[in-house]
């Protein structure tokens, strides 16, 4: 498909409205929980580990299967397959059968005739455990060596040579805790036994491919076998990408054990409990700079808790890697990535995946950097964009679209940063108690699956004699908008209104093998899948109409007011009579292949993304002094999305995505005791933003521009990048804290940036000498 294309009708860059939207108003959306449930349906509860690391010496079940209205209990003895639900290296068991690695982990699943019953009759279980010693903290397994990933390291010039003559130099170390998902809709899957020993799961899963492909081989079933079906989920946010795998499993055992239908469904507590969060990670910089602030040598080491078992901690430590370079060009640099175990759940996919962290890392040394030289922080980081001679970055991408120097820009001078920090600055110096804080960041993020091969999609088409369109694609929608902006770019080809595009379940029966909805990739690859197909059909639609006009093919258009071929005009519907008269078909499969990228990871070189999302915010908060709360006063975003396939879309992704990012670095903190027991594992005792804390003043505006790589439309993703663009509110607090007790209680402060770790930075330096 040539580049130059464009639509005839302009479905896309209209802000439409989600095409749930009215059903999510009224509650008639459907979930998989709201699909009826078959009489003779069994509900599936998991018995869980109570100790983060054991043997199990045995394990009496006689009471659970004797529990009122139990039907089977199920463990790993009964499983015909592989025990494992884990994508990568297979070290996630379904149900533990000897040592158990994490408190809330299952050791077998109870069905029952009701959900009631079946999690009354799992807590009836006597197990016998021979504890072992746990590891909790990143310093635990760092002083008992214990790695799930081997540690990996980026390197460019001599580190520390460079460090030893740098006329600046500063250290420092930062804690950024975890995330927990918080979906709206929990984990769950319904699934149906069917004729020929397959299986229909109903599953709210980012990934049904790989859900398909974990059960069969779990199940010792072909892939074939097993048709894994989503419509919508209540949320995912990368919580949903491996880790759904676990309820569907354990009810799809059930399911065939039983030969009937079985559900499971977690409560939030055991949601919370047995799945994984954002990995939380311990940062320790040394960095060499000039008098001007400019980056000679930064050494950045980054360590992470990744939990008992690998899940996808390989790659996202890599993209923490390759974000700690931010909008910034590191001359000199060493990335060092340590991947620990510990005896806590497996950490998994976050929105961000990685990336937020490091970017949290090199963010914090440009304000220490700042601090130190008593200079802007937003100066400090202009002195060290990326620009021309200085555009490869730590792995060996050269930069070829970087709009940040002119984006951050136009920010700063729209909404009068420079005004508006002195203006701070002034009432911090009157202000006893209350002190406030403004900064400027930035976001750059690389946008491609950073594992090669995921970089693919595939749609089905089908268009019916009426002229009405039925789209499939393998992405997912989590309420991000994607099926909407996919219709949009399906009704472009067609020249149709968008609603003569109806959206199915995404299936595995329909397309094969397809990526997880991820990365910030959806509607790159399946907008391109969809596209490529639905250009088939209108090709085969133009050689209908030439021949019916008898003119030359090349010369059909398909327009608002109908297909003009020659002196003809054909309405759409007629024309697709007319091809299935003709015995032409009306139906195609689409696919897609990210271009350009490459990646050899042994090396730690190549490009691993096709290009880059921009961005940038202001925030400006208060905080207590007294009490260490704050109040996000005022956001000013400026975002890049490219050509925007759906503004009112990407407005509403920024939106979410930044508060979601607020409430991580300043509220949400994840809280294990000693025994690697989670203590906020509810609404009650763990806060994630409500509506009262959106900013009051929050401006959000697009930047004009388009993706100078051929992306579909020219869009650009929008999905993770804008949850880094509250890495504003952290730094803006942190501006508030030195106003309180100087620099050094700054670069104390770590994240989030809750009341209580806001006084200990405080205390920390009215404390010292």
């Amino acid at each position: 498909m040539a580049d130059d294309w464009r639509p005839a009708l302009a479905a896309v860059s209209r802000p439409l409205k989600h095409d749930s939207a009215e059903l999510h108003v009224a509650g008639a959306a459907r979930y998989v929980d709201d699909i009826p449930e078959p009489s003779n349906l069994l509900h599936v509860a998991f018995g869980q580990s109570t100790q983060a690391h054991a043997r199990v010496v045995t394990m009496n079940l006689d009471a659970v299967r004797s529990a009122p209205g139990v039907v089977a209990v199920i463990t790993a003895s009964d499983i015909p397959g592989e025990n494992n639900v884990g994508p990568v290296r297979h070290d996630d068991r379904l149900f533990a059968d000897n040592i158990v690695e994490y408190v809330g982990q299952s050791l077998f699943a109870v069905a029952a005739s009701s959900m009631t019953a079946a999690r009354r009759a799992a807590t009836l279980a006597q197990v016998v455990y021979e504890p072992l010693p746990a590891i909790v903290t990143i310093a635990q397994a760092r002083a008992a060596d214990l790695r799930i990933d081997s540690d990996q390291v980026m390197t460019r010039g001599d580190v520390a040579a460079t460090l030893a003559t740098a006329p600046n130099r500063l250290k420092g170390e930062l804690q950024i805790g975890g995330q927990d998902h918080f979906y709206l809709e929990g984990q769950v899957s319904l699934v149906t036994p069917d004729e020929d020993d397959r299986l229909h799961i109903a599953s709210s899963t980012q990934h049904p491919s790989e859900m398909q492909h974990l059960i069969a081989n779990l199940l010792g079933l072909n892939h074939a076998q097993v048709t894994v079906v989503v419509r919508r989920m209540g949320g995912g946010f990368g919580g949903k990408e491996t880790q759904a795998v676990l309820c569907a499993a354990a009810a799809a055992l059930v399911a065939v054990k039983t030969g009937r239908p079985a559900k499971c469904r977690l409560d939030r507590d055991d949601d919370m409990v047995m799945t994984g969060k954002r990995h939380d990670f311990e940062v320790s910089y040394d960095v060499g700079f000039d008098a001007n602030g400019r980056l000679l040598a930064v050494d950045l080491e980054l360590a992470s808790r990744c939990g008992c078992t690998l899940d996808l901690s390989a790659a996202i430590n890599d993209r923490a890697m390759f974000h700690a370079d931010n909008t910034y060009f590191l001359p000199v640099v060493r990335i060092l990535s340590h991947r620990f175990k510990t005896h806590t759940v497996s950490n998994t996919a976050f929105r961000g995946f990685g990336g937020p962290q490091g970017m949290l890392a090199i963010e914090r040394v440009m304000d220490a950097i700042a601090l130190t030289l008593g200079k802007d922080p937003l100066e400090v980081r202009q002195a060290n964009f990326y620009g021309p001679g200085r555009d490869v970055t730590p792995y060996g991408m050269t930069i070829e679209d970087n709009i940040a120097p002119e984006l951050v820009a136009a920010l700063a001078e729209r909404m009068n940063y420079v005004g508006r920090r002195e203006s701070i600055d002034q009432f911090n110096s009157a202000s006893t108690t209350i002190k406030r804080g403004i900064a400027l960041t930035p976001v750059k993020f690389g946008i491609s699956f950073t594992t090669t091969h995921l970089n693919q999609a595939g749609a089905l088409i089908q268009v019916y004699t009426d002229g009405s369109v039925l789209l499939n694609h393998g992405g997912t929608e989590m309420g991000q908008g994607l099926m909407i902006k996919v219709a949009q770019v399906v009704a472009d080809v067609f020249a149709l209104p968008v609603d003569r595009v109806k959206v199915s379940a995404t299936a595995t029966d329909k397309v094969p093998n397809t990526s997880a909805t991820a990365a910030s990739s959806g509607t790159d690859l399946n907008g391109m899948a969809a596209l490529n197909a639905a250009m088939i059909i209108r090709d085969r639609l133009a050689l209908v109409a030439a021949e019916a006009a008898g003119c030359n093919p090349i010369g059909v258009q398909f327009t608002a007011d109908g297909i003009h071929a020659g002196k003809e005009t054909f309405d759409f519907g007629q024309l697709c009579r007319m091809a299935h008269l003709k015995r032409v078909p009306l139906s195609a499969t689409g696919f897609y292949a990210t271009p350009k990228i490459h990646y050899d990871r042994d090396r730690h070189q190549g490009r691993p993304f096709l290009y880059f999302a921009y961005g940038a915010a202001i925030s400006e908060v208060a905080i207590d002094t007294l009490t260490g709360e704050h109040r996000v006063l005022r956001v000013d975003i400026l975002h890049d999305v490219g050509r925007s396939l759906n503004p009112a879309i990407d407005l509403g992704q920024i939106e979410g995505g930044f508060v979601q990012g607020m409430g991580w670095l300043t509220t949400e903190e994840l809280v294990y005791n000693d025994d690697g027991r989670l203590l906020t594992h509810a609404p009650s005792t763990y806060k994630i933003p409500c509506a009262s804390d959106r900013p009051r003043v929050m401006n959000i505006d697009l930047w004009d521009g388009e993706n100078p790589e051929a992306t579909i439309h020219r869009s650009k993703a929008v999905g993770e990048p804008p949850l880094m663009l509250a890495i504003s509110v952290f730094s803006a607090i942190g501006h508030a804290v030195a106003a309180a007790a100087g620099p050094q209680a700054a670069m104390n402060l770590d994240a989030p940036a809750t009341p209580e770790r806001v006084l200990k930075a405080l205390g920390a330096l009215r404390e010292a000498p």
